[in-house]
Parts: structure tokens; sequence; C-alpha cells
């Protein structure tokens, strides 16, 4: 079975700076996607280097008047003491997120359910897409819900992508981002209506991947420190690694 890294999870966002040591990634498209604007270490970085290249990205960011600082570290390595302690000193969000993977056809099989509908989304779908999303980005701000607005448009007219809508009763009350590649297919942003959680519609909506694409690995990144990752591994995906990263939002 292949070893699947962080490196075949899709980060939005070009290349500004690339070397042995880290990678520092910038997105003009969308400034407040954190995810999209960080810097990502090679290597663990020892305290003296986290704080001369924080001070570079912070320097960057405010070019753009961007308030943000993310940093990614190593895939499967935890940063250590004196960095960790650094930046929980200084205010930053540490925590780490988990890598998964399934065949197809390992994932626990789904009935069809007569109120839940599942649908890859076209241009005459396209707007139920959109407004379910804003309604779960925009508790992110409105500048970030019209900037993934945009980002949807985009990723839409290109084939990379696949989005899907999920119907309850006739309503749109789950999405999904699919991203296409050669060696795996994955499954993003996956997100239901908290008035339609626990009725089976995340689960409808993999399966959906499943059978859409069975000779694919399936990949997939969950918070390693939130519920749905227990829903993974109940439905039998298998852990891969984790990645720490931190994030401070200054004023």
């Amino acid at each position: 079975m292949a070893k699947w890294t962080f490196n075949h999870i899709e980060t939005i966002g070009h290349i500004t700076e690339d070397n042995d040591f880290y990678r520092q990634y910038h997105y003009p498209e969308m400034l407040i996607r954190y995810d999209s604007n960080f810097i990502e270490f090679k290597q663990m970085p020892t305290l003296v280097q986290l704080k001369e290249l924080e001070q570079n990205m912070r320097e960057f960011h405010r070019q753009y008047n961007q308030r943000h600082l993310k940093f990614e570290f190593p895939d499967n390595q935890k940063p250590v003491f004196d960095v960790m302690n650094y930046l929980k000193e200084n205010k930053y969000d540490v925590g780490f997120l988990e890598l998964y993977s399934i065949e197809p056809d390992q994932f626990p099989r789904v009935e069809n359910h007569p109120d839940i509908e599942v649908k890859e989304v076209t241009d005459e779908l396209f707007n139920d897409f959109i407004k379910l999303q804003y309604k779960q980005d925009i508790e992110n701000g409105e500048e970030f819900a019209k900037g993934k607005i945009q980002l949807n448009e985009r990723q839409h007219k290109d084939d990379q992508y696949m989005k899907v809508v999920a119907y309850y009763k006739g309503k749109p009350a789950g999405t999904m981002n699919v991203i296409l590649s050669e060696q795996t297919v994955e499954i993003d942003d996956l997100a239901v209506l908290e008035e339609h959680q626990r009725k089976g519609i995340g689960s409808r909506l993999q399966r959906f991947v499943m059978d859409r694409f069975p000779e694919s690995t399936i990949i997939l990144v969950a918070d390693g420190e939130d519920t749905p990752r227990e829903m993974y591994q109940k439905q039998g995906y298998q852990y891969q690694g984790f990645k720490y990263e931190a994030l401070k939002i200054e004023k």
C-alpha cells in the first residue's frame, strides 16, 4: 500500500520562496485565506530561525495589509520545546492536522435514503452550492465568505475540481469539494448544515465520491483535535500521519 503524505494534499497559492529549509506561499487572489498565505518548514526550525522568518513574514504580509502569521511544520514532527513554548507564549493558536486515506471498496456501504439526494454541481446547481457555502463561510467574516465565492467560481471552471451538493427533502443541506489528481482524489471542505447533521448526509457525500472514483485512493485531512476524525476512523480510513501548524492574528 502506498504511503501518502501531506505533499499529496493540494495547497492553493503561489510559491514566492522555495529552498531546502522552507517554502512560502502567497495568494493575492484571497489574502485572507490563511491556508494560502503561510510558510511551510521542510526542516524543523530552531527558535532563532523561527523568529527570523516570523519577522520576515510579518514584513511581507504587511505590504499587503495582511495581519496573520502562519507556519506549518514538517510531517510527523512536533515542534521542539523552546519553539512550542515561544509560540504559546506569543498567543499563537497551535494545533495539528491528521491525514487519512481509504480505498473506495473499503468504505462502508450506505443504503439509499428517499429524503437524501447527492449531485455533482452543474451550472444549474451552482447557485445552490454557493449559497450553502456562504452560509457556512460567513462565520469567518464577510471578506472571507465573498472571497470564497470567487474561489469557487474559478474552481467550477477547472476540470481538476468537482463540486458536490447534497439535498435533504429537496433543499440544499451539505456540500463538498473534490480535488482530482493522477494519484489520488481528495475530499475537502465537507460541510453539512447543523440542523441536518447526524442524518447520514456526510456519509452519502463520501459514498458519492467512492462510487464515482472506484479505482482511486481517497485522501482527506482532519483536525487532530476535532470529532470528525473519529468518524473517519470508524468508517475505515487509514491514518497516514500528522502535521503541526501555528496561526496568529495580529492587531
